[in-house]
């Protein structure tokens, strides 16, 4: 059963190689070669990683002759934004609350800093 596209975004997202692969191809197209660069690791290795963000949506790869650039997709990062937001608002709303509730103890204690 394959998985749903957020979980497959957070999957990609999940690993610190991707994250950088990403944020290297937000300032532009990059051949894997480029991509393989600052890693220690083998071509396949990166291959692999590439793979795991195609299958994402995140990049793309085109081909031009015999160079197959890869390029930053940045739908499904807008969907992961959008998803986190929701909780952002949820967390916002919980804290003004709570920031409320606390002047509320504070002014009825005298504002001497005190806890019932």
């Amino acid at each position: 059963m394959p998985a749903d596209p957020l979980s497959e975004t957070l999957f990609a997202l999940a690993d610190p190689t991707r994250r950088a692969i990403l944020a290297r191809l937000s300032t532009g197209e990059a051949t894997v070669n480029e991509l393989a660069e600052p890693f220690a690791m083998s071509l396949p290795a990166v291959s692999k990683h590439l793979k795991v963000l195609e299958r994402a949506k995140l990049i793309s790869r085109s081909r031009s002759a015999q160079w197959r650039p890869c390029r930053l997709e940045p739908a499904p990062l807008k969907a992961v934004d959008s998803w986190v937001g929701d909780y952002r608002k949820l967390w916002e709303q919980r804290l003004d609350r709570l920031e409320d509730y606390l002047a509320t103890l504070q002014s009825t204690s005298g504002g001497k800093g005190e806890t019932p």
